[in-house]
This record gives structure tokens, sequence and C-alpha cells, in this order.
């Protein structure tokens, strides 16, 4: 097996395994990301009146919400696209009014995350997934 890997022989044979990694990464950060807001609200209302979000009270509840059951979600690997594009738009969000002034290393773990959420749009759940048990 490890011959077969190391010589990229019949690599799709891993194609599940992979997603189940790239959504236990995404879906772990993202639940412990919105855990920290749903469990610090006041602080996140009043960082995103202080950057200037609209109706910031109301964003930070859905950002967190998003955050922690969508990363739940994809975790889970359960209906997965639609809780990986809103991560996406809350990590391009969070780059244009937070990280773009800071630069490239203050927003590269960000462009990473949205760039996993987006690929995880587009693969789906995998077989190793919920959606998978479900439909099966």
């Amino acid at each position: 097996m490890w011959v077969n890997f190391m010589t990229n022989s019949n690599l799709e044979q891993y194609y599940d395994l992979a997603i189940l990694f790239l959504r236990i990464g995404v879906g772990v950060i993202f639940i412990v990301a919105g855990w920290g807001k749903l469990t610090g609200i006041e602080g996140t209302q009043e960082f995103f009146g202080g950057i200037g979000i609209p109706a910031a009270g109301l964003m930070a509840w859905v950002v967190a919400l998003v955050e922690f059951v969508g990363g739940l979600m994809v975790l889970l690997g359960l209906y997965l696209r639609v809780p990986a594009i809103l991560l996406a738009i809350v990590m391009v969000v969070a780059i244009f009014t937070v990280k773009l002034d800071q630069g490239f290393s203050a927003m590269r773990i960000d462009l990473t995350l949205m760039l996993m959420a987006l690929s995880l749009a587009i693969l789906g759940s995998g077989k190793l997934s919920f959606e998978h048990l479900f439909k099966g």
C-alpha cells in the first residue's frame, strides 16, 4: 500500500480520505472559532461595530452561527456545499474588512480557509460522510 501511494499508482483510492482530511481541518477550525464567538458574543458584537460592520449585533450572531453550525456540518459531511460556501463568504468578508490592510501574512490563514472551503464546496462530502451514509 505505501509503495503504491509513494509511486502515485491508483491515488484515486485515497480521494475520499483526502476529502475527509479537508473536512476535519476546516470543520474543527470553524467550530472552535464559532464557539469562541458564541460564548463571547458581546465582545464579537463590539468588535464588529468597531470595524464598521452594519447591524453589528445581528451580524455577530450570524457569523458565529455560520462558523459553529457550518463547521459541524462540514466536519460531519452533512449537506456540505451550502455551509462550505457560507464559510468561504465569511472568510472573504474577514479578509476585506480586517486583514487586507495588514498585509499577506495577516490574511494567509483566512485565504487558505476560504480556498479549502471552496474546494470542499466543489468536491462535496465524499463517501466517508454522513451525507453518503444517508443517501446510500
